[in-house]
C-alpha cells in the first residue's frame, strides 16, 4: 500500500453560543480536515485541531504546501518512520502532524479491520467518564449552565478562571450552590496568573470550593514556578500548555513540577506522541487526563481511542469536543451517554465523513 494523495481542508464550524475563557471568546472551531489516499483505494481520515495561532487554514497551507509532496509514495502503515519524517521536514506545527498522523492510524485500521485502540494496545475499560468546561459569563448564567450539564449525566465539570479573582470567586460561588458537594469541579486557569506567588495566592482562596484539580495556572515554561506552586497549595496542578510533547512531559517529570498531566493529540502530535507521554507518565507514577481544543467529530474519534488504550487515564477527560458543535463532519454521532463515552464501533477511527456537511464548513473555495 502506498499514499498517493494527502490534503486538508479547512473548515468553520459554529459553536451554538459563544464559549469565553482567560484565552478570549470563540464563537466557532476552525479546524481541518485530513485525507490521505492510497493506491488500494482506502483514505485515512484525520483532524488538525488548534485554538492557537495558525489553527485549521495555517495547519491546512503546511499540510498541502509541504508534508503531503514529501509523503506521497510511503507505506502509510510505517506510522512512526513518517512521523519522524515530519519532524524532520518541520519543527512544531503539532496539529498539522496529528491530523496526517491518526488518518494513517485510521488507514491501517480499516486495512486489518481492527478498531485503532487495539493498535494502542488494547481496550482497557468499557467506558470513559467525561469532564464539561463552563464558559466565563455572568455568576448566574454560569451555574444554569452547569444544571443543564448535570442534567445530561455529567458528574465532573471544569470552571474556566484566570482573569479576576473576584470574579472566579463569585462564579464558584454560584456553580457550588447550584451543584452541591456530590458533583466533581475542577478549574483552569488557561495560564491567567503571571506569577507563582500570585496563583498561590489564588489557589488558597478558591481551594475551600473543593476543588479536584487547578489545570495550568502559570505559563507554559515557567516548570520552576509550577514545582512552587504544587509544594506550596493542597489541590493537585495539572499540566496542560506546559506538555504539549514527550520531552516536554520528561521536564515536568524531572523537575516534579505537577500531580496530573492533561494530554492533547493535537499538540502532542498524533496519536504515538500523546500515548509516549501517557507511558512517561506511568513511569514517573503521574494519572493523565486527555484534553480537547475542541476537536470535531474525527479528532474526538481519535482521541476516545487513546482513552480506551491507556491504562493510568486517572480522571475524567474532555473526550466530547464535538458536542461543542452545532454541526460536524462526520455522518456519526459518537457514543456518549450519560456522562460517559463509549468506544466507537467499526475498525479505524469508526468513523465516515459527511461530504455534504463538509461542503457546508469548508471555505477554502
Amino acid at each position: 500500500m502506498k499514499i498517493t494523495r494527502i490534503e486538508a481542508i479547512p473548515v468553520r464550524v459554529p459553536r451554538p453560543q459563544a464559549f469565553k475563557s482567560s484565552l478570549g471568546t470563540h464563537r466557532n472551531s476552525e479546524n481541518a480536515v485530513v485525507l490521505v489516499h492510497t493506491d488500494e483505494g482506502l483514505t485515512g481520515l484525520g483532524e488538525a485541531s488548534s485554538v492557537w495561532d495558525r489553527r485549521g487554514l495555517g495547519e491546512s497551507e503546511v499540510i498541502n504546501g509541504l508534508l503531503s509532496a514529501q509523503l506521497v509514495g510511503l507505506d502509510p502503515r510505517r506510522i512512526r518512520d513518517i512521523a519522524d519524517r515530519m519532524d524532520q521536514l518541520l519543527h512544531r506545527s503539532y496539529p498539522a502532524k496529528a491530523g496526517i498522523e491518526m488518518a494513517l492510524y485510521d488507514l491501517v485500521g480499516k486495512a486489518s479491520g481492527l478498531p485503532v485502540y487495539q493498535l494502542l494496545g488494547g481496550m482497557v475499560r468499557e467506558k470513559v467518564p467525561l469532564s464539561h468546561s463552563l464558559s466565563m459569563g455572568d455568576p448566574a448564567d454560569i451555574a444554569a449552565q452547569a444544571r443543564q450539564l448535570i442534567d445530561q449525566g455529567y458528574r465532573t465539570l471544569k470552571a474556566k478562571i484566570g482573569r479576576d479573582i473576584d470574579a472566579d470567586i463569585a462564579a464558584l460561588t454560584a456553580v457550588r450552590a447550584e451543584i452541591g458537594r456530590e458533583i466533581t469541579l475542577r478549574v483552569d486557569a488557561n495560564m491567567g496568573w503571571p506569577s507563582a506567588k500570585e496563583a498561590v495566592r489564588h489557589i488558597e482562596k478558591i481551594q475551600a470550593f473543593d476543588l479536584e484539580l487547578v489545570e495550568q495556572p502559570l505559563p507554559p515554561d515557567d516548570i520552576e514556578g509550577l514545582r512552587f506552586v504544587r509544594e506550596r497549595v493542597d489541590v493537585p496542578i495539572m499540566a496542560d500548555e506546559s506538555v504539549w510533547t514527550p520531552t516536554d512531559a520528561m521536564q515536568c517529570v524531572r523537575h516534579q513540577a505537577v500531580d496530573v498531566f492533561n494530554v492533547y493529540v493535537s499538540e502532542a502530535g498524533g496519536l504515538g506522541p500523546a500515548a509516549r507521554i501517557f507511558a512517561i507518565a506511568e513511569a514517573a507514577r503521574l494519572p493523565c487526563t486527555i484534553g480537547s481544543m475542541p476537536e470535531l467529530g474525527i479528532g474526538t474519534a481519535a482521541q476516545a481511542h487513546l482513552a480506551f488504550a491507556m491504562p493510568n487515564l486517572g480522571y475524567a477527560s474532555d473526550v466530547n469536543g464535538c458536542v461543542y458543535h452545532s454541526g460536524d463532519v462526520i455522518a456519526e454521532k459518537l457514543p456518549i451517554e450519560n456522562g460517559y463515552l463509549l468506544p466507537p464501533p467499526g475498525p479505524g477511527l469508526g468513523v465516515s465523513l459527511d461530504e455534504a456537511a463538509l461542503a457546508e464548513y469548508r471555505f477554502d473555495r
